[in-house]
């Protein structure tokens, strides 16, 4: 492992302007990153599940309550207010917030490595996370989800605790949780770093507790701590899909590595000197690749997380290194995001091209106030459609755990969220919806394999359409929209 002592010690004295000669470097850097990133209205179904979320919380939606997921409530509540101050027509606001979400976390991890190794080392931990932070699919690199939000807390929750700010330590750590659980993860080197410092321990659990008892009273207590910690266990099981998780991980993990093909040598070359040393961010790296394992989906943004200690890590390695191998790595980062950022202007858009048909569908069908329906995995229909759901279940997978890529025999009703069908079938009787979109396609949670979908549809609907393979039932008693 990598020896802090081995690196000649360099003055963490600024230059006069060093932070104002590096910011705007940094910023254009994340600008630059992030061009992909407004090319298509969304990235990913997580972008439109929030944007749904916020739209229904707008609207007297309460969460935990009539707005669910298995999320804590950070993200939901700041695209809420980024709609609430632009409108809800557009993710422009919240994809502005995660640039500068990623520009935050470079000038923290800037920060930390020049106050441990000196001036360059500031810049080039700040260059190499912006840099590689786009080696993923760009449709988990370039979206404005959950990781990307909590990547500047876990950063700033190292910066505090290297610092011994520890009751700050805690703070960023309880929002890093509210943010994803798996920033909690950022705990364990905190600690390391915590050590034996007096009254530390204390402060930290204090600091710790602040966000996270606020958030539950602000909430519901028994709704936050259902839907984020204990309600998920038939999600995060491994039975069932093994495989096809399996390959979804290598994949992702490839991906990365790829990414990340400039930060990866130096630490390596380096393990084969040394041995000791930099353990908090060992520990860091390790706890982040748990909360990718965690849940066992291994989705491509899972990964994000492993990037922030992964630049440090580097950072270290090339102090003790040659200079060439620091030009090396820089050229080889800036090769490897020049790729990402050409796949991300180029992806294709099929899975969106499919979602923009289905809303057109459903604009044209109903009224604005009209509830509909949209039985699948893209939620981000409703909010291109401009109509609200009927459910507070934004998707099939709360009622069916097919949520995570499930295609296995843990797919059905009786998998479904605690006390989710009860919920569904009232919410179905009470007002039922104009429209309802099977947009299953063939997979294992169509009507076919659920009854209560079934019989839904077979009481009150009938075949009216559809859309790409999606079909569209609408209810016996509605009147059709005027022309």
């Amino acid at each position: 492992m990598l020896v802090a002592q081995l690196a000649p010690a360099r003055s963490a004295t600024a230059p006069h302007g060093y932070w104002r000669r590096l910011l705007p470097l940094l910023a254009t850097l994340a600008c630059v990153t992030r061009i992909p990133s407004v090319a298509r209205p969304l990235w990913n179904p997580d972008e439109g599940f929030l944007a749904v979320e916020a739209r229904m919380l707008a609207h007297g939606g309460t969460l935990y309550d009539t707005v669910v997921d298995r999320k804590p409530p950070l993200v939901p509540w700041l695209y809420e207010a980024a709609f609430a101050l632009c409108g809800s027509d557009s993710l422009t606001p919240v994809r502005v917030l995660a640039l500068l979400a990623h520009l935050l976390t470079a000038v923290l991890l800037a920060s930390l490595a020049r106050r441990r190794w000196g001036d360059t080392a500031g810049r080039t931990a700040g260059a190499l996370y912006l840099l590689a932070s786009i080696g993923l699919n760009p449709e988990d690199a370039q979206a404005a989800g959950f990781e990307v939000f909590m990547l500047p807390f876990t950063a700033a929750a190292m910066w505090c605790a290297d610092r011994r700010r520890l009751g700050a330590a805690g703070v960023a750590i309880g929002c890093a949780f509210l943010a994803k659980q798996t920033g909690g993860a950022v705990l364990l080197p905190v600690l390391w770093l915590c050590g034996t410092h007096r009254g530390g321990l204390l402060r930290l659990g204090l600091g710790l507790a602040a966000p996270l008892l606020c958030t539950a009273a602000l909430t519901d207590p028994a709704g936050f701590l259902f839907w984020t910690v204990t309600g998920s266990g038939a999600y995060a099981s491994f039975t069932g899909s093994e495989l096809h998780v399996l390959v979804r991980g290598l994949t992702n993990s490839a991906i990365l590595l790829a990414g990340c093909a400039g930060l990866l040598p130096p630490v390596v070359r380096v393990l084969r000197i040394a041995r000791t040393g930099s353990v908090d961010l060992w520990l860091w790296l390790a706890a982040s690749a748990c909360g990718v394992l965690a849940g066992f989906h291994f989705f491509g943004h899972y990964y994000l997380q492993l990037v922030p200690p992964l630049a440090l890590l580097a950072t270290a390695a090339l102090q003790i290194l040659p200079r060439q191998r620091l030009v090396a790595a820089a050229l080889t980062s800036v090769c490897c995001c020049a790729l990402f950022l050409a796949w991300g202007l180029c992806a294709p858009r099929t899975e969106l091209t499919h979602v923009q048909r289905l809303a057109q569908a459903l604009t044209d069908r109903t009224r604005p106030g009209e509830r509909v329906l949209v039985w699948g995995i893209h939620p981000e229909t409703y909010w291109l459609a401009g109509r609200l759901p009927a459910t507070r279940y934004l998707t099939a997978g709360l009622l069916t755990n097919f949520s995570g890529g499930r295609d296995g025999p843990r797919v059905g009703e009786r998998f479904a969220v605690e006390g989710a069908w009860p919920t569904f079938r009232r919410e179905m009787a009470h007002r039922p919806p104009v429209l309802i979109v099977d947009d299953s396609r063939g997979r294992p949670y169509g009507p076919d394999r659920v009854p209560t979908l079934r019989r839904l549809l077979a009481e009150g609907y009938e075949e009216t359409g559809r859309v790409d393979g999606a079909v569209l039932y609408t209810r016996l008693d509605a009147t059709p929209p005027a022309p």
